[in-house]
């Protein structure tokens, strides 16, 4: 498991070369050093993460709202299940926008002895709850909508039309608002879903709401959603996955074990490389430690900074915390073995 250290804000080597004594999970002691890095060569006092959406999602978050009060009254009056089932949907994607907003704030607070990796995990955990509550949001749209389908109502299809193309402005122009920062921040990439995932849930509606306004065949307005349902539940499914995988401390997606292992194995005099573990501290933080085994301690103290600025230049890991060790101690250290943690 990953563990806390303390931030300081520099890269740092304690050296103590004595033969009698050996680094271990409980003693960091002879024949190592202990780097520290952030950022790039020195301090970047953990937040080179999110940045700032304010206004995104504040914009977003009102202008669905605005639009859930819409469709569930018109949905009502006109009896569309397939407009009800979108305001559903738009409330989850509310409460979601909500969610992932508030991760992006707490995340800007600073680390503190009792958070020493301050709040970067909220974000993560807000990916991994906005994918639970989109896929619980479509689970219920898909039931009532079967209910539907085999009880068909009249459907007042023209305002049907007018609201859901209404819906397709907004929740396009929100997912827009959050499209440029959804490739380095899963936590973005949650919201710009839940938005795209709207845009075409209201595409949709509208497409069933026209066709069923010239045949008059009112069965169109569930079938449409159980479609829309469908398309969307695949599409959620890689975000649930990829959240609750760096909420479980796997290796960040774009982060290759053997390669890391690769690169620092090839750094200047190291003969081994063991407990290397990768795991996300926020949705665009990493964090590294790992044991490396070199034939001359001396020079642990070059091969600290060497490995923290290749580790964050090569593979964006902006913490890393190396523990060199003698050829002598790497025979007893308790942590060598694969499969221990």
């Amino acid at each position: 498991m990953p563990h806390d250290h303390p931030h300081d804000g520099h890269d740092h080597g304690h050296h103590d070369h004595r033969p009698d004594r050996c680094a271990s999970r409980a003693q960091l002691a002879y024949g190592h050093d202990h780097g520290h890095g952030h950022g790039h060569g020195g301090h970047s006092h953990h937040h080179h993460g999110p940045a700032r959406h304010d206004a995104a999602f504040a914009i977003g978050v009102g202008l669905n709202s605005l639009l859930v009060a819409t469709q569930v009254g018109v949905g009502l009056v006109a009896g569309s299940m397939a407009l009800l089932a979108d305001a559903v949907h738009n409330l989850g994607d509310v409460l979601g926008l909500l969610l992932a907003w508030g991760a992006t704030v707490l995340v800007r607070r600073a680390p503190s002895p009792a958070r020493t990796y301050g709040w970067g995990r909220t974000t993560i955990l807000a990916s991994l709850a906005n994918a639970v509550l989109l896929l619980i949001s479509i689970g219920a749209i898909g039931l009532e909508a079967v209910q539907r389908l085999l009880a068909p109502a009249g459907v007042a299809a023209g305002m049907v039309a007018l609201v859901a193309g209404a819906g397709l402005v907004v929740n396009g122009a929100t997912a827009m608002l959050f499209m440029r920062g959804r490739a380095g921040d899963l936590n973005l990439r949650s919201a710009f879903t839940h938005m795209a995932a709207d845009a075409v849930l209201s595409a949709g509606v509208l497409i069933a709401a026209l066709v069923i306004m010239r045949t008059g065949a009112a069965w169109l307005d569930p079938a449409a959603s159980l479609v829309i349902v469908g398309v969307i539940a695949a599409g959620t499914w890689s975000l649930l996955r990829e959240s609750a995988d760096m909420a479980m401390d796997a290796v960040p997606p774009g982060l290759d074990h053997a390669e890391i292992v690769a690169f620092l194995a090839a750094l200047p005099g190291v003969v081994e490389v063991h407990d290397l573990h990768l795991w996300a501290l926020s949705t665009t933080d990493n964090a590294a430690t790992v044991h490396l085994v070199q034939t001359s301690p001396e020079h642990g103290a070059a091969l600290v900074p060497l490995a923290v600025s290749g580790l964050k230049q090569r593979f964006g890991i902006g913490h890393a915390t190396i523990q060199v060790e003698s050829v002598d101690c790497a025979r007893v250290c308790v942590l060598r073995p694969d499969g221990v943690v």
